[in-house]
């Protein structure tokens, strides 16, 4: 349909795109993730970096998250809409609800540390004063796919 705003298969299929980068560019895990504004413009993106930047709070979200704050002039990402390749940690659950993003779309679940439902689920939490909308499951079998071919090229196995 041309003209029509990108679906989220779309935004997740860029998400992607940016955790290949992460491996191939950096050898990080390849989590990607991509801010989108209300009106479907990009505001930031990245790939994990904790390992590059030494940095333990350089995961996907936080480092498209820093790049748009910094390019609105604002904390507040009002009307965002998260799109990011692995279930969010605790870590970027709180900022998402810190930064007001109105909305996250994940791919993989993460049954280990997943904030979003998983193992916890801190975006619904009614004791927070702002609460994430919450998308699982777009394009998971690619993205739990790369995560796993990663960890088993780590490990000398053949990728699945």
């Amino acid at each position: 349909m041309a003209g029509s705003l990108p679906s989220d298969e779309d935004w997740m299929r860029h998400a992607l795109a940016l955790a290949e980068r992460a491996e191939r560019e950096d050898d990080e895990i390849p989590v990607g993730a991509v801010l989108v504004s209300a009106d479907g413009g990009v505001l930031g993106e990245g790939w994990n970096r904790n390992i590059t930047e030494h940095d333990p709070t350089a995961h996907a979200e936080i480092v498209a998250m820093r790049q748009a704050g910094a390019a609105l002039g604002n904390h507040r990402l009002l009307g965002s809409i998260l799109y990011v390749t692995l279930e969010p940690c605790a870590m970027c659950a709180m900022a998402m609800v810190h930064a007001r993003v109105a909305r996250v779309v994940f791919g993989a679940a993460d049954p280990k540390t997943g904030a979003a439902g998983s193992v916890f689920d801190l975006l619904a939490d009614p004791r927070h004063n702002h609460r994430v909308a919450v998308q699982g499951g777009v394009l998971a079998e690619e993205a739990g796919t790369m995560l796993s071919n990663y960890f088993r090229r780590k490990r000398g196995k053949p990728p699945l």
